[in-house]
């Protein structure tokens, strides 16, 4: 599942950062940049079984969220396409988090923080 969970989060970071450079070329925004790279800073380190790993996808969460948020307002039909696809990412890396036996202390404290992150994705897209 390791494998699976990095292979997911390569292909999610090279999807953001490559398109990004084009669009940071024709002038637009450098979110798409920062958020593939750290994307591929946290498939690193899940490849290494560091907890790291899951905190920096932490941080590309909240700041997919307040980015979307500055983006489009509380508008939930525009903040869907924005935060739907991190959301399941982050699910899914719940889901490695509870399955991974290889476990290290520091995963419980950002097991807590993933799902605090969710659950308040979840309230802003009711919105």
């Amino acid at each position: 599942m390791r494998l699976l969970t990095v292979l997911l989060l390569v292909l999610t970071g090279l999807g953001l950062l490559v398109p990004g450079l084009y669009l940071a070329w024709l002038g637009g925004s450098a979110y798409y940049i920062v958020a593939g790279t750290a994307i591929l800073v946290s498939s690193w380190l899940v490849l290494r079984r560091r907890a790291a790993g899951m905190w920096v996808y932490g941080g590309v969460l909240l700041g997919t969220l307040a980015w979307a948020l500055w983006e489009v307002g509380l508008d939930g039909w525009a903040l869907m396409p924005r935060l739907i696809f991190h959301m399941t990412l982050a699910a899914w890396l719940l889901l490695y988090t509870l399955t991974d036996r290889s476990r290290r202390p520091g995963a419980r404290p950002l097991l807590a923080t993933l799902t605090l992150c969710l659950l308040a994705l979840g309230a802003v897209a009711l919105l």
